[in-house]
């Protein structure tokens, strides 16, 4: 049922002008927008308005002024570049007004004014082709009801409860109606609700099932669900129909990468490249790709060119720094810093350049000028995250109270009895990938990437709009069915079928999977465990310099990231109190230290004879996606072991914040 709220003062001064302007009393509409800005100087309705009613009084300089001062800081609002292309009209400037309308139904494709107005201005100018697709594109809305075009409107403009509203009162009205449900689904994957998008996705397909739109939305939820061969499978139908296709090409390269079949994504990726447009998010793609499987060279050209393409692209320069074995120029430090201070820089440019910058000082061996970029890119990271560490803690007390020894005791022999999985986890930054190249260099076992099965299980468990404060995982285990983890450790084993060769065993490096070994236990009871620890101040200082891709959220400030690792210890110290012996530590400044003695203690955890190559990790050829990706391909280095000492200036506060985890942490 659409949710209804109090109209907010400035909302209902906003309605009252645009009523006035309705009625063509602009003079006082604009009166009366002017007036509202001392209460909200930057409020987009407002700017907007009083543009619109600057061009109803002819006042068309004026208008194109708050038009660009609206632009500055909303520069995806769609209204407002279809407001310029009236303007532009106004003056009898086609070229511009076409322009503009052409960048509003970019980003609003269900302004069906627009598209009027593109329709007229290119029969104007002899684009009749051009008229056609705009012709088209109002035919398109005209079938449409009301509702959902005014839905598609708003959702465009980042009104997303207003718009779910209006399909909600629709659908409920009006039945299933296939764009209703596909715009719902959009909303859903905008808020990252993506078990609800995918559902609405399905269910909308099979109502049209030849619906290449909505199917096209279903491969990117099955892609953000990481579900790549679902999503592999979907999209390769559509390039049968289509088969140069852009956007099913780049999909299908997505799909590919995220199953480990780097070479037929980099083809991919260099065929898009070949022509124009030039893109700078394609270099990016095909550059991790390259990185992935150790062709650096290739891929910091990729990132060179991303950054060259894209003034101020700071994603490029963190690939850059993220490589960890690159060296910044002087010039391309002052680059930079350049971009990093330019007032109009985006706040995820931001970011990036910082901990680029943040990277680039540290080897200069800059400690005071490293500290600085970090700490800001924290900052802003931080800034943006919502991230509760209040939900980390409530999750470690209910795994505690309900994963007892007795419960464990009561559930012995569920389960699937395959010896397959070894799965290692820890923290972030605690040296985990070193353990997987290790294993990996195995003849008997296959190396994956962080797997996303186990957490997939848990967010279905949880169930959907779970309640962060009552979550219904992992309490659920207690009433759940034992032949359940009988089924659910048979799932995990085919949906992980499609990343494993013919070697008997294989790695999942999911580092968070340490919170559900309770789960994985059950599941897959002849799985092995091994939990991979690194000193808490440079495990927390290793985690605080890294930008991740997506997830881990914890890392962007010292208090959040000190419970963090509280959390991880005391849930550890659970799982080996009620499982003992399941778990196996290995701590990485031991590896370092003496690497063939811990190899073999490993290797015997795991039922595994002993092979040189695995001392001779960094040999093995083998695709490798996370942050240590060049680090693991050389010989061990001990080098990063005291790294945060040269920042201890500043890191008292997470000295003090992790308290008896600093000298316990080997229990």
């Amino acid at each position: 049922m659409p949710t209804s709220h109090a109209l907010s003062p400035i909302e209902v001064e906003v309605d009252h002008i645009r009523e006035l302007g309705r009625n063509g009393r602009y003079g006082e509409a604009l009166a009366a927008a002017e007036a509202s800005t001392a209460g909200a100087p930057a409020d987009r309705d407002v700017l907007y308005l009083i543009a619109a009613n600057q061009r109803c009084l002819n006042r068309i300089s004026d208008a194109l002024a708050t038009l660009q001062q609206l632009e500055q800081k909303h520069p995806q609002f769609s209204l407002l570049h279809q407001e310029r292309g009236y303007c532009y009209t106004t003056l009898r400037d086609a070229s511009r007004a076409i322009d503009a309308f052409s960048r509003a139904v970019n980003i609003n494709p269900a302004l069906a004014a627009s598209w009027t107005m593109l329709e007229r201005l290119y029969q104007m100018t002899g684009e009749s082709s051009s008229a056609a697709t705009a012709a088209e594109h109002v035919a398109a809305l005209k079938h449409l009801p009301s509702e959902i075009v005014r839905a598609g409107s708003l959702f465009s403009d980042g009104d997303l409860s207003t718009a779910e509203n209006i399909l909600r009162a629709y659908l409920l009205n009006a039945g299933d109606h296939v764009e209703a449900l596909r715009l719902l689904a959009r909303i859903e994957r905008q808020r990252n609700t993506l078990y609800d998008a995918e559902l609405l996705l399905e269910a909308g397909l099979k109502l049209a099932p030849d619906y290449r739109a909505a199917r096209e939305d279903y491969v990117r939820v099955l892609l953000d669900r990481q579900k790549y061969m679902q999503a592999h499978d979907v999209i390769n139908t559509l390039l049968r129909l289509e088969p140069d296709n852009r956007d099913y090409l780049l999909l299908h390269a997505v799909a590919c990468a995220g199953l480990g079949q780097y070479e037929p994504a980099i083809a991919v990726y260099r065929r898009l490249l070949a022509k124009p447009p030039e893109s700078a998010d394609l270099h990016m793609a095909l550059g991790h790709s390259l990185k992935s499987v150790a062709r650096q060279k290739e891929a910091i050209e990729c990132y060179q060119a991303a950054a060259a393409s894209r003034a101020g692209f700071g994603d490029a320069w963190w690939s850059l720094a993220n490589l960890k074995t690159y060296r910044f120029s002087q010039d391309e430090i002052t680059s930079m810093r350049s971009a990093e201070a330019a007032p109009g820089a985006h706040p995820v440019d931001h970011y990036h350049l910082c901990f680029a910058l943040g990277k680039a000082y540290e080897d200069k061996k800059d400690y005071v000028e490293s500290w600085q970029f970090y700490e800001r890119g924290n900052a802003l990271k931080r800034a943006e995250s919502l991230y509760h560490p209040e939900i980390t803690e409530t999750n470690t007390r209910r795994q505690i109270e309900v994963c007892t020894e007795k419960f464990f005791a009561e559930r012995t022999g569920v389960g699937v009895p395959d010896p397959d999985p070894i799965f290692i986890l820890g923290l972030p930054r605690s040296g985990s990938t070193l353990i997987e190249q290790v294993l990996a260099s195995h003849s008997q076992v296959e190396g994956t990437q962080e797997l996303p099965d186990i957490p997939r299980i848990v967010l279905e468990m949880d169930g959907p709009r779970s309640d962060p404060d009552n979550p219904r995982y992992p309490g659920a285990l207690v009433n759940f069915p034992p032949e359940e983890f009988h089924k659910l450790g048979k799932r995990y084993m085919a949906d992980t079928r499609p990343h494993r060769g013919d070697r008997p065993f294989f790695i999942d490096k999911m580092p968070n999977n340490f919170r559900h070994i309770g789960l994985i236990h059950l599941m897959l009871p002849n799985a092995k465990i091994i939990d991979v620890r690194r000193e808490p101040m440079a495990c927390c200082f290793s985690n605080l310099k890294q930008l991740f891709a997506s997830g881990q959220e914890f890392t962007y400030s010292i208090e959040d990231m000190a419970r963090y690792y509280r959390t991880y210890f005391e849930l550890m110290r659970h799982w080996d109190s009620v499982l003992p012996g399941r778990v196996l530590r290995v701590c990485y400044e031991d590896v370092v230290e003496s690497l063939e003695g811990n190899v073999r203690r490993i290797l015997e955890f795991c039922s595994l004879e002993f092979e040189p190559a695995c001392i001779e990790f960094y040999k093995t050829e083998r695709s490798v996606r996370t942050a240590s990706s060049e680090q693991v391909r050389q010989p061990i280095f001990r080098e990063g072991l005291l790294q945060w000492r040269n920042y201890e200036t500043w890191l008292g506060p997470l000295k003090d914040a992790l308290g008896d985890a600093l000298s316990g942490y080997r229990e």
